[in-house]
C-alpha cells in the first residue's frame, strides 16, 4: 500500500494515516522475505489439488504418501490454518423420501455397515439435486465393502424406473451377483411391486430402514451430503444449466471412486481398496 500511494503522498503521511511507526515500517522493509518451507508448499499444493475438500487428517496422510513428509496432524492443521486452507464445505442438508408403503422388507442390515467381501451388502438412496434450471433426482448404489459407487442414475423424476434402472446398471457392472443384501429406506419407489419384483427375479435380498430413521441408511445418505457440499459448495440453487449439473455429478462420481481417500479404507480410495481385495 505504501509503495502504491507514495507516488502521491509522502511515506510519513501514509504511515501516519495508517498509525504505523516509521521504525516499524522500515524494519519490516529491511527484513528478508520468508520463503515457504517444503512442507508448506506441499500442503498448499495438496489442498489446491483436492479443491479444499480434505481436512488436516487426510492431508497428513497424503503428505506422507505423495511427498514422503511425516508431520503430526497438529502441525498440518497449524499450517493449513496459517494459510487459510481449512476444508471448505457448506452445511449439510438431509432428505428423506416418503410415500405409500406397499411391500416392506425387514431391516437385515441393522446398521452393520461393514462387509468382508464385495457384493455382500449394497445400500441405495435417492436425493434431489437443485442446482440446475429444474430439480433432478439422483439414485445411487454403494458397495459397503469399499464404499464404491457401483451405479447411479440422474433423472428428472423420482418414479420407480429411477431405482429399477439403477439396480439393473449395478447388476450389469458387477456381473449379476446373487444373494446381495440391497438396503434402502421405505420410500414408495423401493416398496413398489416393480422394484421388489426385480429384487426377487435377480435373486437379491431386500432390506429396509425403519420408517423415519435416517441413521439406518447413514452411509449412502452421508455420501449424498458430501457430494452436494463438496462438488456444489460454491453453486447457488437453480443457478446453472441441467447439463452442467450432470457434468459435475459425473465428475464427482469419478473423483470419489478413483481419487478420494477414506479413513475407513486405510486412507485408500474405493478403487484402490477393491484392487487390493481382487
Amino acid at each position: 500500500m505504501v509503495k502504491r500511494l507514495r507516488k502521491k503522498y509522502t511515506v510519513t503521511a501514509i504511515l501516519s494515516a495508517l498509525s504505523v511507526p516509521r521504525s516499524t515500517y522500515y524494519r519490516w522493509l529491511a527484513a528478508p522475505s520468508k520463503e515457504l518451507s517444503e512442507s508448506e508448499k506441499a500442503i498448499i499444493s495438496l489442498c489446491e489439488e483436492t479443491k479444499y475438500r480434505y481436512g488436516h487428517r487426510k492431508i497428513k496422510h497424503l503428505l506422507k504418501r505423495r511427498y514422503q513428509i511425516s508431520l503430526n496432524r497438529n502441525s498440518v492443521q497449524r499450517i493449513m490454518q496459517k494459510h487459510h486452507l481449512q476444508c471448505r464445505v457448506k452445511p449439510k442438508r438431509k432428505w428423506k423420501s416418503q410415500g405409500q408403503t406397499i411391500i416392506v422388507a425387514p431391516n437385515l442390515l441393522q446398521r452393520d455397515f461393514s462387509a468382508v467381501l464385495p457384493n455382500q451388502k449394497w445400500v441405495t438412496d435417492i436425493t434431489y439435486i437443485q442446482y440446475g434450471s429444474s430439480t433432478l433426482y439422483l439414485s445411487t448404489i454403494m458397495d459397503l465393502f469399499n464404499n464404491q459407487i457401483v451405479a447411479y442414475k440422474l433423472y428428472t423424476h423420482q418414479q420407480t424406473p429411477l431405482v429399477t434402472d439403477t439396480l439393473k446398471a449395478a447388476l450389469k457392472s458387477r456381473g449379476n451377483p446373487k444373494g446381495v443384501i440391497v438396503h434402502s429406506d421405505q420410500g414408495s419407489v423401493y416398496t413398489s411391486y416393480a422394484y421388489q419384483q426385480l429384487i426377487q427375479e435377480s435373486k437379491l435380498v431386500s432390506s429396509m430402514s425403519r420408517r423415519g430413521n435416517c441413521w439406518d441408511n447413514a452411509v449412502v445418505e452421508s455420501f449424498h451430503s458430501n457430494l452436494k457440499s463438496e462438488e456444489f459448495q460454491y453453486v447457488k440453487f437453480n443457478s446453472i444449466t441441467v447439463d452442467k449439473v450432470k457434468e459435475k455429478v459425473d465428475q464427482y462420481m469419478k473423483y470419489y471412486n478413483e481419487e478420494r481417500i477414506q479413513e475407513k479404507l486405510g486412507y485408500h480410495t474405493p478403487i484402490e481398496m477393491g484392487s487390493m481385495a481382487a
